[in-house]
């Protein structure tokens, strides 16, 4: 059995009807958000925007916890406390995103495989110093014509499960992200199709490490139409096809499966959440880990001023709300409307 450490903190991430803020963006990434919004990205610029986020009052009635990037987990607020350590005394556990990024495969054109197991174990044992508990790796599954190849999934997969291991022997929860991609102009049945077979070798590949699957979380793309698709499925269609396949190959002793938001807007995100929980009844705590959908709100109100901050924090505070009230299946678009005026 996983040890009860590890339960505790799996459960813990997914209990209450709380989610996770992802806020684990490269330099790379997070440099394009604030060109968006007209900000330079100097270290400072974002320490104060995710100090912005972090120190929101009352984020802690919605989100459990927080992925970090390296730079941030090594960072302080303005009065020098670390962020860790700032994010634990609000009862919201420190992760830490430790792959390096999705890389070319080679012999399969336009597929990549993520790395970062290289070294890992000694990362994880810093990365536990510095207050993580929990932690995150992304693979990343295009649809296309011909792909995904088996070689791909099988790759990404057996490279999760490493990780996986990892942070268990370090005592850390690991969050398994095997992410297909909705951009394209696939059917919701074809991402089904790939959803079930990914997550399928996943689970194959993680049996074979002995992780335990108790002390892990699973952070999965919903069932949904590709963008460039037409025909776009709606919440409760959303929800039939990712529950369908959830049941079919994501064993019951997951304790929770947290959704990433994977490019889907705001409220999108929110409405398809909701569906899968009013749904009813499920053997896994079904939640949120989202990046984008937590923050685009966030990140329009700030612009870079230090006198938007209490706007900006209260933009991420409804999305939190939001997405809280989707995982008790009580969201609506009427609740949305009680947002206060930017």
């Amino acid at each position: 059995m996983a040890t009860e450490e590890l339960r505790a903190t799996a459960l813990e991430l997914v209990s209450g009807n709380k989610g996770i803020l992802a806020a684990d963006e490269s330099t790379g990434t997070i440099k394009k958000r604030f060109e968006g919004i007209g900000v330079e990205s100097t270290e400072e610029n974002r320490r104060a925007y995710r100090e912005l986020l972090f120190a929101a009052e009352g984020i802690e009635e919605s989100i459990s916890g927080v992925i970090l990037y390296d730079e941030t987990i090594r960072q302080s607020a303005a009065d020098g406390t670390p962020f860790p350590r700032m994010l634990a005394e609000k009862g919201v556990i420190p992760g830490i995103k430790v792959d390096l990024g999705a890389k070319p495969l080679t012999f399969a054109p336009e597929e990549t495989v993520t790395e970062g197991l290289d070294g890992l174990r000694e990362r994880l044992v810093e990365y536990v110093g510095l207050g993580a508990r929990f932690a995150k790796w992304r693979a990343v599954i295009a649809i296309g014509e011909d792909i995904p190849s088996d070689l791909c999934i099988a790759a990404n997969a057996h490279a999760l499960a490493r990780y996986a291991a990892l942070c268990q022997e370090a005592g850390v929860v690991p969050i398994v992200e095997p992410e297909v991609l909705m951009d394209g102009g696939h059917s919701i049945e074809r991402c089904y199709e790939v959803t079930r077979a990914t997550l399928k070798a996943v689970y194959s590949e993680l049996f074979l490490q002995r992780v335990e699957l108790e002390g892990t979380l699973l952070k999965p793309n919903m069932v949904l139409s590709g963008t460039d698709n037409p025909s776009q499925a709606g919440p409760e269609e959303v929800a039939d096809w990712t529950l369908r396949c959830f049941h079919e190959v994501v064993p019951a002793a997951v304790p929770g499966i947290v959704f990433l938001s994977g490019g889907q807007s705001d409220e999108t995100a929110s409405a398809n959440l909701n569906a899968i929980n009013a749904a009813g009844s499920q053997p896994w705590e079904l939640s949120f880990s989202y990046g984008r959908a937590l923050q685009a709100p966030s990140l329009k109100a700030w612009r870079g001023d230090e006198a938007n901050v209490p706007a900006g924090q209260e933009a991420l505070l409804h999305r939190a709300r939001m997405n809280s009230a989707a995982v008790a299946g009580r969201w609506s678009k009427e609740l949305e409307q009680l947002a206060p005026a930017a």
